[in-house]
């Protein structure tokens, strides 16, 4: 079998959610195609792309995801003749193929929250808007494929819940970065709960106007908010810290031995987040060894299981509270053993297993 896995959405200069599960996957399913008798092509549209794909690997180039061509990307990569298509995303076109076709579409979010990520085209987010008005044109676009891909059963259950699309569902699950390897040599965890760290954006119903007020019942402990941040969305936060209460440092984007570093030292990982398609730092942080106190909502409890205490989004004297209960080293060990045990339920090569199985169930139109 020839499966051409579409890489175009890994980033050259740092990795986001859909660049790095692109990535993970891309070099997971290749340490693994081989056993099955499967060759994979990888999709790029950037030469720089090629140095993180994994070694060795064959590369076809194309247009950019973003390009005006894209709905009619099958018509092209019918001459190369692959059996399968796997996509990261859903919006490469399916019009005319002659291919086995499995989309990816991670969650509904945009749905509900309708902010286009800022690094597209003008056009692109016109289009982005207007896709999301009604479920009726995503359901057209999942319907071209054999397969649909998601992330978790979480958002799985929501597709069939606003029957999203006729095809059938596979969850190819996120797995988190392992921070332990980017960690100076040596190196450990140092277990407590004076740093609170959030990785994430400062959108609005990520919702971080409740973690700040909840550092105003920690004096003496430290919020770290690691990500980019507007000068404005900045002033407007700073606005809400209470001077006697704990700190709030801003830093304006880190690299990831340095949000490693951070995790490892006394910390624990925090998202008020009041609606998530994943919540991958949180998996990254139970993959550390490091508790996590987030929202009582579905995704989470299925990321995190037992090694997180979880809070009502909007109650910063209980997101307060569930931090304090880690001061206990009892009640914190335990957290961050259930929460150890859970994680390891997922990994890259698992995730990759599902999609090699899945790629028997494609019917064979070459």
């Amino acid at each position: 079998m020839r499966l051409l896995f579409d890489a175009r959405y890994i980033r050259t200069d740092f990795h986001d959610g859909i660049s790095r599960y692109s990535a993970e996957l891309a070099a997971a399913v290749a340490g693994g195609a081989a056993a099955r008798g499967v060759e994979v092509v990888f999709l790029i549209h950037d030469e720089a792309q090629r140095a993180l794909l994994p070694e060795g690997a064959r590369a076809l180039r194309i247009h950019a995801p973003t390009a005006v061509r894209e709905p009619f990307t099958a018509l092209l990569l019918n001459r190369y003749r692959p059996d399968a298509v796997f996509s990261p995303m859903q919006t490469i076109g399916a019009l005319g193929r002659r291919f086995g076709l499995i989309l990816t579409l991670h969650d509904t979010i945009y749905y509900r929250h309708r902010t286009p990520p800022r690094n597209l085209p003008w056009y692109v987010r016109v289009g982005w808007r207007l896709f999301h008005l009604s479920y009726v044109p995503q359901r057209l676009t999942l319907d071209a494929a054999d397969l649909v891909a998601t992330v978790s059963e979480t958002s799985a259950a929501e597709f069939a819940r606003v029957r999203l699309t006729r095809r059938p569902v596979v969850v190819i699950p996120n797995a988190p970065q392992r921070l332990a390897g980017l960690l100076p040599e040596a190196a450990r965890v140092e277990p407590g709960a004076d740093n609170l760290v959030y990785m994430g954006s400062f959108m609005g119903y990520k919702n971080v106007e409740t973690l700040i007020r909840a550092m105003a019942e920690l004096p003496g402990r430290t919020l770290h908010l690691l990500s980019r941040i507007s000068a404005d969305r900045r002033a407007e936060l700073e606005r809400l810290v209470d001077g006697r209460g704990g700190a709030v440092r801003f830093h304006n984007g880190v690299t990831d031995a340095e949000y490693a570093a951070l995790l490892a030292d006394r910390a624990v990982l925090v998202s008020a987040s009041l609606d998530e398609g994943y919540g991958l730092p949180v998996a990254e942080a139970l993959a550390l060894g490091v508790p996590a106190v987030v929202t009582d909502m579905p995704i989470f409890r299925e990321v995190a299981g037992d090694g997180a205490l979880y809070a009502p989004g909007v109650d910063a004297a209980a997101f307060a509270a569930a931090v304090r209960e880690l001061d206990d080293p009892a009640r914190r060990d335990a957290v961050i053993s259930a929460g150890t045990a859970h994680i390891a339920r997922f990994s890259w090569e698992r995730s990759a297993a599902v999609l090699l199985d899945a790629l028997e169930r494609l019917p064979r139109r070459r």
